[in-house]
């Protein structure tokens, strides 16, 4: 199958894969080799290699980790 347009994770590479379980276009940054899935998908399966980068495409401003240094998120 040919891949082209713009990846769906990230919205600024070249797509270059599919993913073999959401079918989502996906950059070789957007990509886990090990497991043939898309970074989404392999981080939901606990799957892959596990370096999965910080979200920069639109929205990732929203997906910002607590601040772990202020009380609020101590257990």
């Amino acid at each position: 199958m040919s891949v082209t347009g713009l990846c769906q994770i990230c919205e600024t590479a070249e797509a270059t894969h599919d993913c073999d379980r959401c079918g989502a276009l996906v950059c070789d940054d957007d990509w886990d080799r090990q497991s043939g899935f898309c970074v989404e998908c392999a981080a939901e399966l606990g799957v892959g290699e596990g370096d999965h980068r910080t979200p920069n495409g639109p929205g990732s401003e929203d997906i910002t980790p607590p601040d772990t240094e202020d009380e609020t998120h101590q257990f």
